[in-house]
């Protein structure tokens, strides 16, 4: 990530680089990808499922325990999932990855939304063509998030998902332009979702 002057200094920590959460609201946000998965887990620290290509399909497999256990340990109400590419040669590769995790989400009752990756550019940095170092930059600038080995950006990515999963509920974890919180409403969220917790009753 380059530095941005007066700002940010490339590998420097941020004394408010702490994990967000909000108290009962549980949303983990997932980069789905075979080779480098991206999750950001509900209690706001993010990592990576990384496979190797000599693994084939066990590949889907490791995923998908990794995933598995994840959801079992942290409960999300809410996963909040990068949408597939359109017109993408790696499409087809990744929609097997999508298919195994969101079976897994079916199977653990976790409703999942599903945002583009021009809608979470907008998002984060206004700018839907926004290159993966402007993610990890606008992470730092809200919240004073910085991400380690995230050379791909896969965990930048998977924290503004959660990010928007909380601000899409009316949680928001930091203060964002409304015009960019706005461009939310263009994912594919779960019907009637935010109102349960807006309204308070979600459990």
């Amino acid at each position: 990530m380059r530095g941005i002057p007066g700002l940010i200094r490339p590998g420097t920590s941020s004394p408010l680089a702490v994990p967000l959460v909000v108290p009962g609201l549980r949303v983990i946000g997932l980069d789905l990808s075979l080779t480098s998965t991206g999750v950001a887990l509900p209690d706001g620290t993010t990592y990576r499922i990384k496979t190797q290509p000599r693994d084939g399909d066990r590949r889907l497999l490791h995923i998908r325990s990794d995933i598995r256990d994840d959801l079992a340990e942290h409960r999300p109400h809410l996963a909040v999932v990068e949408d597939l590419p359109m017109h993408a040669m790696s499409a087809g590769i990744t929609g097997m990855v999508h298919g195994i995790v969101r079976a897994e989400l079916a199977e653990a009752g976790v409703p999942y939304a599903l945002v583009a990756p021009a809608t979470l550019k907008a998002y984060a940095c206004d700018n839907g063509k926004a290159e993966k170092a402007e993610l990890a930059a606008a992470a730092y600038l809200a919240a004073g998030a910085t991400f380690v080995d995230d050379g791909g950006g896969d965990q930048a990515d998977a924290w503004w998902l959660r990010a928007a999963g909380h601000d899409w509920c009316g949680m928001p974890l930091f203060a964002l332009p409304q015009a960019q919180r706005d461009r939310l409403s263009k994912a594919k969220w779960p019907d009637t979702y935010r109102q349960r917790y807006v309204m308070g009753i979600a459990s």
